[in-house]
């Protein structure tokens, strides 16, 4: 599984991310909700471990933006010192998919992390869809409006990592990496695709969907939210 755990308690953290690494599971981190935030939208997680308790951004705020803001259906355990009643509806009203109570059992946090990925796994979302642009991930066909728009397997993947993102901005190494793994390519080569994805989805319409953020990546807003 690729686990995101956001917890601000490096400790917490690092025991919990040791313990799924050495279980051949691949670990992510984030220490404060905005980044974990982030980090969640712009990739794409078996599941999440989120803390309840963050600076700049307190879980279920962070749960409650992933699930109403970006649509985005990664499962969330969420974990917390808090034992009421109250608490876990809370959680659970903000679209956390499973409640642990600290101090937890490793072990259990592996087990529940393993059912909500399989769960996750027959939930996939089969289209994605920004405004009138609409991307199938079965047939791999891609429309705006009513026309069919022909993209080569890289600009697939570009707009695939756009679309689950947005309207988040997606850096360039995010894109990068995305594509091409570790083999990165010359400096020019995603410019160079980004304008061709731009030709093809945005060029023969009356707006534009991909935005530039100079220095730091790009997004995919539909058209009321530029």
């Amino acid at each position: 599984m690729r686990i995101l755990i956001i917890e601000d308690n490096r400790d917490i953290a690092a025991n919990l991310g040791d313990f799924l690494s050495d279980r051949d599971h691949e670990v992510d981190y984030a220490y404060d909700g905005v980044t974990g935030l982030h980090l969640a939208i712009v990739n794409e997680f078996d599941a999440i471990v989120l803390d309840l308790a963050l600076p700049g951004m307190d879980g279920i705020e962070v749960c409650r933006k992933l699930r109403e803001d970006v649509r985005k259906g990664t499962p969330v355990l969420m974990l917390t010192a808090r034992d009421q009643l109250e608490d876990k509806l809370a959680g659970f009203d903000s679209g956390a998919d499973d409640y642990l109570v600290k101090p937890f059992e490793l072990r259990e946090v592996e087990a529940r992390l393993e059912v909500l990925a399989r769960r996750g796994q027959r939930v996939k979302p089969r289209e994605l869809k920004v405004g009138d642009l609409e991307y199938n991930l079965e047939t791999y066909t891609v429309k705006r409006g009513s026309r069919k728009i022909d993209l080569n397997p890289i600009g697939l993947k570009l707009l695939e990592k756009l679309m689950s993102a947005s309207p988040a901005v997606v850096t360039r190494r995010e894109l990068e990496h995305h594509v091409w793994g570790e083999e990165l390519p010359d400096s020019d080569s995603l410019r160079v695709h980004i304008h061709t994805l731009r030709s093809l989805i945005d060029k023969p319409f009356g707006s534009h969907l991909i935005q530039t953020r100079h220095g730091i990546g790009y997004c995919l807003v539909p058209p009321d939210e530029v």
